[in-house]
């Protein structure tokens, strides 16, 4: 039997306002990032306490599911360290023969999901087989952790992920059809009827963004007599800036502007049961490429 090793992935954040600047001219692929934009992120960074605990959460995430496990689990960061190329080296060095891919978004894009792939073929140069996780995002734990978290809520439920382009659409990208199933799922699990979806932290790019907004979704539930509302963001999985600025802070002021009541529901993080969960989609992927070897091996 092969000796497995995973590699779990995440977006990224900067440890200090230093690294603001280089975190984000690595997003941008190199490119010159303006003082302006600079100030704007390090500002957002000072109000929601100073830096972003993803990296916490996501080593809370990591040593837990390789409890859950029992198999050695790296971290790999598409945009900071550490960087996903130095994740593989770390799983490589422990003799993994192959490597099991998860990345800590539920929803496949190939702006987002595909691009992981494409840092972590390269890093293992075919050096180990790869098995990657490509969506989890109708996972039925993954669902029940969900559901708990809106079940008897008397508020309207906002279900919300991060925009991409619209022009993903054109490519048939499933990005926004996974989201809307996700929060379909939950929202039958948790028996509600009252809820809609809108998408979050758009970037200033140009181009036209996935909507509504949520900002825009308040308004117009505010315009139709909702005064309670539950934000429950389904493609986020850790407390990071776009969760603890952009609902915290942004989202509950424009509540606050309109008379609405907003609360949002508890981040998964390390919740056991969210562990859970991935430990249960990690184990079928593994199933599947075992099954999947056995059948070619037999016919």
């Amino acid at each position: 039997m092969k000796e497995d090793a995973v590699v779990l992935m995440a977006y990224g954040s900067p440890a200090s306002a230093e690294d603001v600047r280089p975190y984000l001219e690595d997003v941008r692929g190199g490119r010159p990032v303006s003082d302006e934009a600079v100030a704007e992120l390090a500002q957002r960074y000072r109000r929601i306490g100073g830096r972003s605990p993803l990296d916490e959460v996501t080593e809370a995430q990591r040593a837990a599911l390789e409890r859950e496990l029992g198999v050695p689990v790296f971290v790999g960061m598409k945009h900071w360290r550490p960087r996903i190329a130095e994740a593989v080296e770390a799983a490589l060095a422990r003799g993994a023969e192959r490597v099991i891919g998860l990345v800590l978004a539920p929803h496949y894009s190939r702006l987002s999901v595909g691009e992981y792939r494409e840092r972590l073929e390269a890093a293992l140069s075919d050096r180990a087989e790869l098995v990657l996780v490509e969506s989890w995002h109708d996972d039925p734990a993954f669902v029940d952790v969900l559901a708990e978290r809106v079940r008897d809520t008397d508020a309207w439920v906002v279900f919300t992920a991060h925009s991409l382009p619209e022009r993903i659409l054109a490519d048939g990208d499933p990005y926004r059809e996974q989201l809307l199933e996700t929060s379909r799922l939950v929202a039958e699990r948790a028996g509600l009827k009252r809820w809609s979806f809108a998408f979050q932290s758009a970037s200033p790019t140009g181009e036209p963004w996935l909507g509504p907004d949520v900002l825009d979704e308040l308004e117009r539930l505010s315009a139709e007599g909702v005064g309670k509302v539950l934000v429950a963001p389904v493609g986020f999985v850790s407390d990071h800036l776009e969760i603890l600025w952009d609902i915290d802070i942004e989202a509950r002021e424009k509540a606050d502007e309109l008379g609405l009541e907003l609360a949002r529901i508890e981040s998964l993080n390390d919740d056991p049961a969210f562990i859970g969960a991935l430990a249960g989609v990690v184990r079928r992927a593994r199933e599947q490429e075992r099954a999947a070897v056995s059948g070619k091996s037999g016919a």
